[in-house]
């Protein structure tokens, strides 16, 4: 995809075959600021593809141009969120070009990975709505995102251990970071199969609510609120302190000390305390690209997202 992107006029005409994205609500011709992304291979339970991958990345470029999308919604079509790889598919291509020229193991970037950091980098706020079983990648899929809402009978599983393979989809950093090292340990090691209201899992989602459609739903009514109260600039500025902050309690101080007065000045702060003394809806324009405080990115960033031909 090229540097300046040709933004859609609807994202419901992009010629995605995997996933499909729509606008909400789904009769707007224009986009809206919240978009709902699907899934879209429900007769194989939304199993992912090289295709999906690549459709995922696209759709992420998208949405990350688009100053008039403010907030995302992932969830499955039919009764499953993801089942993972498509073993159907399997890797036999991959594994054969890495026997032939095993040199190429450097320079390859696992595409759940080049997802996770696509979500992960994206300045608008992902909210997961998990409608159904969620394994392997279909599971490391939504660790990246803001927010997860999860059906109280989906059934998770990081089923690795039983596949004879290890974390892929940068879970590693994520999981144990949102559920703790000991649960992540156990999830890992038995590979086995939970439902999402087990406390093993629970912490990984915000809401756990009785049916799919009600999953979405309370995603889709967590997105609108953000979409129509939040500053992009402020959540995404937030998430990175979390995520990609300082050691020790002295070096955040000293980052939090920056980072507040270059948000201080912003538009965004302006807007955010005029329209409260006004008693009045915030109209917040700010992004990532013309916004960002003085001091962002404090971190070294590193092009993780690059993948070798193979």
């Amino acid at each position: 995809m090229p540097t300046t992107i040709a933004l859609p006029e609807s994202y419901t005409t992009l010629p995605f075959k995997t996933i499909s994205i729509s606008h909400v609500p789904e009769t707007s011709p224009m986009p809206t600021k919240v978009v709902l992304l699907k899934l879209n291979r429900p007769r194989q339970f939304n199993a992912v593809t090289t295709e999906m991958i690549e459709e995922l990345i696209t759709a992420y470029q998208y949405l990350e141009a688009d100053d008039r999308i403010k907030a995302v919604v992932v969830t499955g079509s039919g009764p499953a969120f993801c089942a993972g790889a498509d073993l159907r598919v399997g890797f036999s291509a991959l594994v054969h070009d890495l026997k032939k020229d095993p040199s190429k193991i450097e320079s390859y970037r696992d595409g759940g990975g080049r997802v996770a950091l696509a979500i992960h980098n994206c300045s608008k706020p992902t909210i997961m709505a998990i409608n159904g079983p969620a394994a392997g990648f279909g599971i490391t899929l939504t660790l990246p995102a803001t927010i997860r809402v999860a059906c109280a009978n989906s059934k998770i599983s990081f089923a690795f251990s039983r596949r004879g393979l290890s974390m892929e989809a940068c879970s590693s950093f994520f999981l144990p970071k949102l559920v703790g090292m000991s649960p992540a340990l156990h999830l890992l090691t038995t590979g086995a199969t939970y439902l999402a209201s087990d406390p093993l899992v629970s912490n990984l989602f915000s809401k756990i609510l009785p049916t799919p459609e009600e999953t979405v739903a309370s995603a889709l009514d967590i997105a609108e609120e953000i979409a129509a109260s939040t500053s992009i600039v402020s959540t995404k500025v937030m998430r990175d302190m979390m995520y990609r902050g300082p050691g020790s309690a002295e070096e955040a101080h000293l980052l939090e000390s920056k980072l507040f007065l270059g948000m201080l000045m912003s538009m965004d702060s302006a807007e955010g305390m005029k329209s409260f003394v006004e008693k009045r809806d915030v109209d917040f324009k700010g992004n990532m690209k013309r916004d960002a405080p003085v001091g962002w990115p404090w971190w070294e960033k590193v092009d993780g997202a690059l993948e070798s031909k193979l």
